[in-house]
């Protein structure tokens, strides 16, 4: 199968399989131009944006090592108690409904919280819709919020739970003991936890539960529906939330896929934004969107290099267009699955970001707490970023080199680069509107791959640029002297990124596929094509005319097993 490139007027013709999409023969080192427009403003980076999931079953949650490295990394929230695990957890008991086995004593809310307090990180709590009530929910905002003071302002109610079964066969990875299953109870119900918290403690914020635009169940109908889950449930409870929920794990046959993805996050939100629109009316602008689970899970690569530049990627891109809260899954995950090569690199298929030192196929990971790769892609963000700080927009003229740039609060301006070929180094060269940078070397921050940490150096200059293969670098450039940098950046104008991301055709598939391990949510070609020509945000001159083989796991065989190995592993 062969993938279209379309680089400013020229087609280019590039193999889908492998990293030839991405780069050239090996030992080329092309130039790629980077602008960056330090006068457009592309909004600020959230206080809590950089998450991590966290669940009741991990042990060492909060343990001194993992909490310095959690606050080293930049981590301003932690979500809890979990995942499909949320929905059998009652906190007052701190027990699990389902059965699934010993519970660490360690992990109960007021454990969790003086670790989130340790980290310096905000607190978003999944309430049990799956077998609780909108008056335990209720009772543990008073908890939370009354009797302790806590001041947890962020609640998701219930975790995936259009994967109750409620499409397809019947057969869903996520609890739910409602005896209807539909879109149109959970907006029902979802109304009544929303009352019953907010009377405790009006200032509480309320999550819905939305599938992701594109992926699979999204715009699906089953029987007795008139409509499809996201409009079900916000035309129900689009008065009572504050904020809408939706989980990334774009997964991808290849590595390239896997790195490509992040160019369709504005479409994603640019569907979004439409529906909260159409069903919050005045109050539209406030509603948040919260990316509460994000990954690498369903790709080749989970705990190697791929993986951490996705992250850095990811992250900034879903900020840039305006999510809040991305967290990433997982803290700790451990792994049933026997470790793969990728690009010459041990790779666990642990969704953590730290080992949890688990063993399979006859081979263990390194010994816990000792961070994979991602976890360097998350902390990679604090050489970027502050929380305050203003992203500007940027672009890159080629696939193969990423980009972000933020104008930080003391007038200096970083931009991250991130060289997606694993085997070519990439020359880049700069140019900058609205920022003049000082001349000579400047200080980098990079990971490249085989790293084990980031490595600061004084390195090329502002204008020109060498980067490793497989890495992450951000400049930290200071304004030329007698310049006072760039004026305030103004806003950009909002993307014109059309929607819905995929037709209805391009989401729909059977349990039977999901079982079988076949592609259940993968978008139609001709439903993708031309919808995400940009990175949106940035604005890229690169743009995609198909997607071809990129696998969704938004519901199927990895997703089901993803819920299965949180019950049994520290995610619960």
């Amino acid at each position: 199968m062969l993938r279209h490139f379309v680089v400013g007027a020229v087609a280019v013709l590039a193999a889908s399989a492998g990293v030839g999409a991405l780069a050239p023969s090996a030992g080329a080192a092309p130039t790629v131009g980077i602008s960056v427009d330090a006068g457009t403003s592309l909004g600020t980076v959230p206080s809590s944006g950089v998450g991590l999931n966290t669940g009741f079953g991990d042990e060492h949650m909060g343990d001194a090592k993992v909490s310095s490295l959690m606050k080293a990394a930049g981590v301003r929230q932690l979500r809890f108690p979990g995942g499909s695990g949320a929905d059998v957890y009652h906190w007052k008991t701190h027990t699990s409904g389902d059965g699934s086995g010993w519970i660490p004593s360690n992990t109960d809310f007021d454990h969790f919280m003086a670790t989130a307090k340790r980290v310096g990180a905000q607190p978003i709590l999944t309430a049990n819709y799956g077998s609780g009530t909108p008056q335990e929910a209720a009772d543990w905002v008073k908890y939370a919020n009354v009797d302790k003071g806590y001041g947890v302002k962020y609640w998701e109610i219930g975790n995936e739970v259009y994967g109750n079964g409620h499409y397809g066969d019947g057969k869903g990875w996520e609890t739910d003991n409602h005896a209807d299953k539909s879109p149109k109870e959970y907006g029902k119900n979802l109304v009544a936890y929303s009352k019953a918290m907010k009377a405790v403690d009006p200032k509480v914020k309320i999550g819905a539960v939305l599938t992701t635009p594109g992926y699979w169940p999204d715009a699906e109908k089953a029987p007795g529906d008139t409509a499809d889950w996201n409009n079900t449930v916000l035309s129900i409870a689009g008065s009572s939330i504050d904020f809408v929920i939706v989980h990334w794990y774009p997964g991808g046959t290849t590595t390239d896929d896997l790195l490509n993805t992040p160019t369709r996050i504005a479409g994603v939100r640019s569907s979004l934004r439409s529906l909260i629109a159409k069903y919050t009316g005045s109050r539209a602008a406030s509603v948040e969107i919260a990316v509460t689970e994000n990954g690498a899970v369903g790709s080749p690569a989970q705990t190697s290099q791929a993986a951490a530049l996705f992250a850095s990627d990811t992250y900034m891109t879903w900020f840039e267009q305006g999510a809040t809260h991305v967290d990433w899954w997982n803290l700790h995950n451990g792994t049933d699955q026997a470790p793969t090569t990728v690009h010459g690199e041990t790779d666990y298929q642990d969704g953590g970001v730290l080992s949890a030192g688990t063993c399979a196929g006859g081979k263990c990971e390194p010994p816990r707490d000792t961070p994979f790769p991602t976890y360097w892609g998350i902390r990679s963000l604090t050489a970027l970023a502050q929380p305050g700080d203003t992203m500007v927009k940027s672009s890159s003229r080629n696939s193969s080199v990423a980009v972000h740039a933020v104008r930080s609060s003391k007038g200096g301006l970083n931009v991250m680069l991130i060289n997606k070929s694993p085997k070519n180094a990439a020359q880049v060269s700069l140019s900058y509107a609205g920022f003049t940078p000082a001349a000579g070397a400047v200080t980098t921050v990079s990971y490249a791959k085989g790293d084990t940490a980031l490595t600061t150096a004084k390195r090329g200059t502002a204008v020109a640029q060498k980067l490793p293969p497989y890495s992450i670098t951000t400049l930290q450039l200071k304004p030329a002297s007698g310049t006072a940098g760039a004026d305030k950046p103004s806003p950009a104008p909002t993307p014109t990124v059309p929607t819905p991301v995929v037709s209805a055709a391009g989401t729909t598939g059977t349990r039977a596929q999901a079982e079988n391990g076949a592609p259940v949510g993968r978008p139609t070609p001709s439903s993708t094509s031309g919808d995400l020509a940009s990175t949106g945000a940035n604005n890229a001159v690169v743009t995609y005319s198909a997607l071809g083989g990129l696998l969704v796991i938004a519901a199927g065989g990895a997703l089901v097993l993803r819920g299965r190995r949180r019950r049994g592993l520290h995610g619960k």
